[in-house]
This record gives C-alpha cells, sequence and structure tokens, in this order.
C-alpha cells in the first residue's frame, strides 16, 4: 500500500522564485499520492496594498477581517495555486488545485476569540 504524502509550504518557499522551482521540481519528482497545502506568502499582501487592503498581524499571523478573507480566497485559491498547478504540469506531474470549500473537503470552525480575535481564522474540525 502506498503511503499518501501531505507536506505544507510555507512563505518562505513561495516568496523565493529559486527555491520555489525547486521545490516543485523535487515534489513532482515523488512517485506516490501526494497532497500540497500551501498558503500565499507576502503575494497577498501585496496584491492587498495595491487594491488599498491593509494586512494586519499579530505575533506574525494574519488578521482575517471581512476584506482580507476575499483577498486571501482569490490570492491563495486562485492566483497561487494555479500557478503551482501549472508549474507542477510542467514538470509532468498531473496536478489539480482545490480549497478546503471545494466539495466541502474541510471542515472547520471559526477560532473561538482568546487572548487574540483573528477574525475569520477556522480551525479544521476532526472528523469523529
Amino acid at each position: 500500500m502506498n503511503k499518501l504524502y501531505i507536506i505544507k509550504i510555507g512563505g518562505n518557499v513561495l516568496d523565493d522564485e529559486k527555491a520555489l522551482k525547486n521545490f516543485l521540481k523535487d515534489f513532482a519528482s515523488i512517485q506516490a499520492p501526494k497532497i500540497l497545502i500551501h498558503g500565499g506568502g507576502k503575494i497577498a499582501t501585496r496584491l492587498g496594498d495595491q487594491l488599498g487592503i491593509q494586512s494586519h498581524y499579530i505575533k506574525g499571523r494574519r488578521i482575517t477581517d471581512g476584506p482580507t478573507l476575499d483577498l486571501v480566497t482569490m490570492v491563495y485559491g486562485g492566483l497561487v495555486n494555479k500557478q503551482i498547478v501549472a508549474a507542477l504540469q510542467a514538470h509532468h506531474c498531473n496536478a489539480m488545485g482545490v480549497t478546503g470549500a471545494d466539495g466541502n473537503l474541510i471542515k472547520a470552525k471559526k477560532r473561538p476569540v482568546g487572548e487574540v480575535d483573528y477574525g475569520f481564522v477556522g480551525d479544521i474540525t476532526p472528523i469523529a
């Protein structure tokens, strides 16, 4: 039975063109079922600035208000996702990009307000 590899990349890889290119080449070479999870790096912040949506962070974590939710959905689920899919296809790695909302793949609930209110940030609901 094949293992399923679930790999998450963060902004340090996404924001470094050479690192991303090398990572995607290595990821494509994995000859087993695999899932790549990604955020958006600084792209969402740059596009937000262009659109007049200011980013707010507490301890390095993005605060997600309504306009920011729209922004990160557009950037993470659209622009960045499709760029990654196209790069993987170029490495002969058949790929498709989805978000947690597609097909109700990932269930989550809004994170309760504690010391910090992160806005529309959610926590994944475990499958029972």
